[in-house]
């Protein structure tokens, strides 16, 4: 993502259009992620005081979802699925052995900013895992071939 508009105005705009739901934070913080491509520490305290609540709040929602990032991903995002019908599917060797080939312990960011890699808990495709998905791009059956090179076509 490239955040082409100032953060304040970011926040502002995602408070605003969602003001007037209940239990406004998560969605505002899902389209402050959209468009910056991760929440920012320096969002907090803006988002707090919009929406009257504590930083300690804002920080506790940010913390909690494993979706919502706090630093910048990396140019290709990889995500291996790790629910209980891709892990009976060999989900847990798949993630070791990508991991090793990509150089990039799950859930970081390689340090070329090259890639992220992540574990998420249902990508939705189980009667085809493992399961994958490559900047949003889902894979099934996945092999650590398949993975590494769909990473590469995405590069």
């Amino acid at each position: 993502m490239v955040q082409i508009r100032p953060l304040a105005e970011v926040v502002s705009a995602a408070v605003a259009a969602q003001r007037d739901q209940p239990g406004p934070l998560l969605a505002v913080l899902h389209e402050i992620h959209a468009e910056v491509g991760h929440v920012p520490a320096e969002a907090i305290a803006p988002l707090a005081d919009q929406l009257n609540l504590s930083r300690a709040e804002v920080h506790g929602v940010v913390s909690f979802y494993s979706d919502l990032r706090t630093e910048p991903p990396g140019r290709t995002v990889v995500q291996v699925c790790r629910a209980e019908a891709c892990q009976s599917v060999g989900a847990e060797a798949l993630l070791r052995e990508v991991s090793e080939r990509l150089q990039v312990e799950p859930r970081t960011t390689r340090d070329d900013g090259a890639v992220t890699l992540d574990e998420v808990f249902c990508l939705g495709n189980c009667a085809l895992g493992p399961a994958a998905m490559v900047d949003g791009r889902l894979l099934g059956r996945v092999t650590a071939d398949r993975l590494a090179a769909a990473v590469q076509g995405a590069s």
